[in-house]
């Protein structure tokens, strides 16, 4: 599969946009007409919603057309579906507000996080299984949940099913959490434990007796004080990593003023 690129006129991104227009088409369904045929168009947004998020990823693996853009709207598109759902149903009666509350809890703790990583150089964590699991968990509850009050007895039959859904789908959505959590720590832990040995290799002073960086002796491909050149520093200090822990590639090095050597 080839790495992932700079396209945005993809297939699965398309899917993508086409289900956040789609978040206050369903918001609208739900709490203003609040009538059976409104339920029904809802459901099958809700419907729309999930089919598309995984049929998304397959075409994306099979075609190669993973973005950039892509990792950011796909699981966009499922918080936002998922916090629409919750509001509507909420505001309906139909779930309890502490369920939206954790569920959101959740989410604004990943949130937080990020400029934590990105202190240390690292982009937003990939989406692991279990969260994907969580999700579609949620979005099978949220459609049987809205069906609960009609039909009698299979309305009764769907209250249950959904809750069961709803609530496994809440544990495995902190679980996957906790996931992001301890992948995150792990990553944070090896940059630190990383950095004093960085710092002493590019303090400790050339020694005289095997040459410096002014020497013609000197060892090819040294930095103009003597020390071997890193990887850049994205601001903060840190080398600009991937979240497997590795330096980001950024190609030769240029000079951007006398005597000073940067990475472009």
């Amino acid at each position: 599969m080839d790495p992932v690129g700079d396209r945005i006129w993809t297939i699965p991104n398309l899917l993508s946009i086409l289900r956040l227009i789609g978040v206050p088409v369903f918001l609208y369904l739900v709490l203003v007409p609040q009538a059976d045929w409104a339920d029904w168009w809802a459901l099958g947004l809700l419907a729309f919603a999930g089919v598309s998020d995984w049929l998304d990823g397959k075409i994306a693996r099979a075609f190669n057309q993973a973005s950039r853009l892509g990792v950011i709207l796909d699981p966009l598109a499922d918080r936002l579906y998922i916090f629409a759902a919750l509001l509507g149903l909420m505001v309906r009666g139909v779930v309890p507000w502490w369920l939206m509350a954790i569920l959101v809890l959740r989410d604004v703790l990943v949130v937080v996080a990020l400029p934590i990583l990105r202190h240390y150089g690292y982009g937003p964590l990939p989406v692991n299984f279990a969260g994907k699991a969580a999700t579609l968990c949620l979005l099978y509850s949220f459609p049987l949940l809205l069906i609960a009050g009609h039909w009698g007895v299979v309305g009764d039959v769907a209250q249950i099913v959904g809750w069961a859904f709803a609530i496994w789908g809440t544990a495995i959505y902190w679980w996957a959490g906790l996931l992001y959590a301890v992948q995150g720590l792990r990553l944070i832990a090896q940059t630190r434990q990383a950095e004093p040995h960085d710092l002493d290799t590019r303090r400790t002073p050339p020694d005289p007796a095997h040459g410096s960086a002014a020497d013609p002796a000197a060892p090819a491909g040294g930095a103009a004080d003597g020390t071997a050149a890193g990887p850049t520093s994205n601001g903060a200090g840190h080398a600009e990593r991937d979240p497997t822990g590795h330096a980001a590639d950024c190609g030769p090095p240029t000079s951007d003023r006398k005597g000073a050597t940067t990475q472009p």
